[in-house]
């Protein structure tokens, strides 16, 4: 018997249709990947099968009977649980609190505190169920929901991009995780752009296109390539990395040191690296390790750091504000997308006005036709699905949103641009977009510092690569002199100090997915040793 069947699954919103007539058929114990470019559907659909979305037409039967899942409520009590790639908490509450409001209240606050630190520790997720939500990283976020949605003991389970925030050493260890649930009986929906990883866990795909079915195969069976075809008609353009230029100093971090603002950040310890023009840094680690503490720090939002400790284009600017720094040339794009980057329920076109003022006159007036024209051509020089510039921010998927911000930074011609996970939750032809209009910028003569949990994206962009560990950098060091089994260790915090004077420049290669996956092992090492 069919664990999960959807037959003509459609739903139409007003600027599109997100799925038309889309059939799925999942076993019990199948790990069955859903695969598409942004804005294929795969979202609606999954909504749909959780109850936050209701289609206009179709059938669900959950072992082999029909049903109506009216919302979340109903879909928990059939034992379905869903991972979202938005995530679903409150800021003020702690990861206990967020956890305990999904359950019933048959247990006490305590007793599901114990049983989230139980279920942290028998999956290799850390998680502290104390620490209000508000003060984690994007990435202790991430472990948060997939602990909650582990403590109902699913029999679906529904994982919506799970590993886009995650280091590879835990998503190794959520793998472990997934394997063993299937192996009870659970069935799970994956999606996730990571072509590698479908291939790797999944044993059944389909593919979205347009909100389509396009296809079902076995993932163990195709290429990164076939799968590329198969989801977006073609191949991911290859990165054109030039050697690097270097010019001036465009940020000089010197003895940054800040203490923790709450009981649960992470204190930033002697800081030291500078970016030139000309060049991609990129800084790799574990979220939760400083990289919120740091980018407050850069951007302006944390103005406690020391005036000389930030330099911004030969200035001291550590107690500079944020419009300061930004009308000098600093742009950012902070990890969270909406909230941060965006405001949910103001248009594309509304949101250009957060960082791009050029619209606004000396007096304070909005010229809406400029507005409009900037998030038109946005719209279009970025290849983002949008039902225009009127679009409100919160209907895009993930991944177009992430394109529209992304380039409404570039678009701004930057001196100097920090951006902070740069593909989370990007399908492979929007990721090599972004790549290589990063790459295209740093060789306009731009600074650029990335900081990623994709160590592939790192070494495929980055001229020189740093490392954060318990608020300290590491050490630079030339990206085409690195190896994962390096990083990895770095990681831990395991550098030498003689490794300081590393180039400041030089051509980069990237990683095989093979030394990509030795990153775990040499983790595991580290935490044994």
């Amino acid at each position: 018997m069919l664990r999960l069947e959807l037959n003509n699954i459609s739903k139409q919103y007003p600027a599109v249709k997100a799925n038309d007539s889309v059939s799925l058929r999942v076993q019990p114990g199948e790990i069955h990947a859903v695969l598409g470019e942004n804005g294929a559907g795969k979202s609606t659909l999954m909504k749909i099968i959780y109850g936050t979305v209701k289609p206009d037409e179709g059938e669900v039967r959950w072992n082999g009977k029909t049903v109506n899942i009216r919302n979340p409520l109903d879909a928990r009590a059939l034992g379905i649980s869903m991972v979202f790639q938005h995530f679903s908490l409150f800021d003020t509450l702690t990861a206990a609190e967020n956890v305990w409001l999904g359950l019933d209240k048959s247990l006490s606050l305590h007793e599901v505190t114990q049983r989230i630190t139980k279920v942290a520790q028998t999956y290799g997720l850390d998680v502290d169920p104390l620490r209000p939500v508000h003060t984690l990283s994007v990435g202790e976020r991430q472990r948060v929901e997939i602990v909650r949605a582990l403590m109902t003991s699913p029999k679906l389970l529904i994982l919506d991009e799970p590993t886009s925030v995650l280091a590879p050493q835990a998503v190794d260890k959520l793998f472990i995780t997934l394997r063993q649930l299937a192996e009870e009986g659970c069935s799970i929906l994956y999606i996730s752009h990571k072509l590698d990883e479908i291939r790797a866990l999944c044993q059944t795909c389909t593919v979205l296109r347009g909100g389509k079915v396009t296809g079902q195969v076995d993932p163990r069976q195709e290429s990164n390539a076939s799968l590329s075809r198969l989801m977006i008609g073609t191949e991911p353009p290859s990165l054109q990395h030039q050697p690097a230029a270097v010019g001036a100093v465009m940020l000089a971090v010197k003895n940054l040191s800040l203490p923790q603002l709450d009981p649960f950040g992470m204190s930033l310890r002697d800081v030291h690296f500078d970016v030139r023009a000309g060049e991609i840094v990129g800084i790799a680690g574990v979220s939760g390790n400083g990289q919120q503490e740091l980018m407050a720090a850069l951007s302006g939002e944390d103005t406690r750091a020391q005036r000389d400790a930030i330099t911004l284009f030969g200035h001291a600017a550590g107690h500079q504000a944020p419009q300061v720094r930004r009308t000098a040339g600093l742009h950012f794009v902070p990890e969270e997308r909406l909230g941060r980057g965006a405001v949910p329920t103001l248009s594309l076109a509304q949101n250009t006005l957060l960082t791009r003022t050029q619209a606004v006159s000396a007096g304070g007036w909005i010229n809406q036709n400029k507005v409009t024209a900037l998030a038109r051509d946005l719209i279009a020089r970025f290849n983002v699905k949008a039902g225009g510039p009127s679009a409100a921010a919160k209907s895009l998927s993930g991944g177009n949103l992430q394109k529209f911000l992304v380039g409404r930074e570039i678009d701004a011609q930057p001196k100097l641009l920090i951006i902070s996970q740069p593909t989370w939750g990007v399908d492979v032809g929007a990721a090599a977009q972004i790549r290589g209009e990063l790459l295209k910028l740093r060789d306009q003569g731009c600074a650029v510092l990335v900081v990623s949990e994709e160590l592939d994206e790192l070494f495929e962009i980055s001229d020189r690569l740093l490392v954060m560990a318990q608020g300290r950098v590491s050490p630079s060091v030339v990206t085409k002199s690195a190896t994962v089994e390096t990083i990895g260790a770095w990681m831990s915090g395991l550098w030498d100090a003689a490794n300081t004077h590393a180039p400041t420049h030089a051509p980069t290669r990237a990683p095989t997915h093979a030394a990509a996956q030795n990153l775990a092992a040499t983790e595991s090492k580290n935490a044994e040793a």
